[in-house]
């Protein structure tokens, strides 16, 4: 049974919560939002095949959950509507200070 095809990840554009909301973002603990500390724009990151657990060196267990469904149908052949076959584009689901990912199944 096949593995699956591998999918490479590149982390496209990372927002600030300035650029998000207009103005800074503080946490109820009063700490300030940051931007995202697991991720640098242009890094480019290939899964080799579908997993159904976290990776042990994915940088953060929030950013694989966005990513896995859609990480899922591009490894196993499927595409989507809205862009060009073998590709998509996604985010994180952390609102206060997204991370877009750009994710190309490799054939």
């Amino acid at each position: 049974m096949s593995r699956g095809y591998p999918v490479k990840i590149t982390i496209v554009r990372k927002f600030s919560s300035e650029e998000v909301f207009g103005y800074e973002h503080y946490y109820p603990d009063g700490r300030k939002s940051t931007i995202c500390p697991h991720f640098k724009e242009g890094e480019e990151i290939i899964i080799d095949h579908v997993y159904t657990d976290l990776p042990t060196d994915w940088p953060c267990s929030w950013a694989w959950m966005d990513l896995w469904k859609d990480l899922s149908v591009l490894s196993l052949g499927g595409d989507f509507t809205h862009t060009e076959p073998r590709i998509t584009y996604t985010t994180c689901r952390d609102g206060t200070k997204p991370v877009v990912f750009k994710l190309e199944r490799i054939e």
